[in-house]
């Protein structure tokens, strides 16, 4: 019993996770899309990992996540002001670029080193996220591509996502589409039902298709009995004309 009550805390805070990453997304303004794109879908890669014990118990694989976690760390590194010193003993960088190309480094030989552990796939999608924030879209494309194809389809599922959002963001609606349409009918813990659904009708809503927005947002309300995933479609509803 005491099993099965962890369990179902387990899977309600990770709910809770996904909601509030769809909620975020759901106020997406069209020229900060994928800036946040990136972070939301990095919080659920990291939810993703928690939630499907990934701990590595191979060697190669133990010497690949200490690697990801150095990476990860210059990824999510502080931005300074141009023209501000860079204090000794905290990275920083002078702009998102600057800190992407930094990190697409270390994540690049991660895959080099180790080209066939579950690290190395993690390290491929961070590629594809600091090529798309350093506008290389081809390269993004081509490493979320890799990623979705890869066995593990909790992973695969993001990288999913992430490419759905490239899609949306240079005017490949029917491609976004076609791949939300896939996330909804096959969710995963990583990325849920509803998260798929929320930019789904972002991108209807962004694309000047209003009706097709309206009828995503009133199937979550009809189809989740929870209370966030309903008030954030009750409220996208009041902003469609």
């Amino acid at each position: 019993m005491r099993a099965e009550t962890r369990h179902q805390l387990k899977q309600d805070a990770f709910s809770r996770v996904t909601i509030g990453a769809a909620e975020r997304t759901a106020h997406w303004s069209v020229e900060h899309r994928n800036t946040l794109a990136i972070a939301i879908v990095a919080i659920l890669l990291i939810a993703a990992a928690v939630a499907g014990g990934w701990y590595y118990l191979s060697a190669q694989d133990e010497k690949a996540s200490f690697e990801m976690s150095q990476a990860v760390r210059t990824l999510e590194a502080q931005l300074r002001p141009a023209g501000t010193p860079a204090q000794p003993d905290v990275p920083s960088f002078t702009s998102a670029k600057e800190r992407a190309d930094a990190a697409k480094k270390q994540f690049q030989v991660i895959v080099d080193r180790y080209p066939h552990t579950r690290t190395a796939d993690m390290a491929r999608y961070f590629l594809g996220v600091t090529s798309a924030t350093a506008g290389d879209n081809a390269t993004a494309e081509n490493n979320f591509k890799t990623v979705a194809s890869a066995g593990n389809k909790e992973l695969a599922s993001v990288a999913k996502l992430a490419l759905a959002t490239l899609y949306g963001n240079t005017a490949r609606t029917k491609d976004a589409v076609a791949l939300y349409q896939e996330l909804i009918n096959k969710p995963t813990s990583s990325v849920s039902r509803v998260t798929a659904q929320l930019q789904l009708a972002e991108l209807y809503k962004s694309s000047n298709q209003p009706l097709d927005a309206k009828r995503i947002y009133e199937q979550i309300k009809k189809d989740n009995p929870g209370p966030e995933a309903v008030q954030i479609a009750t409220q996208k509803l009041t902003e469609i004309k």
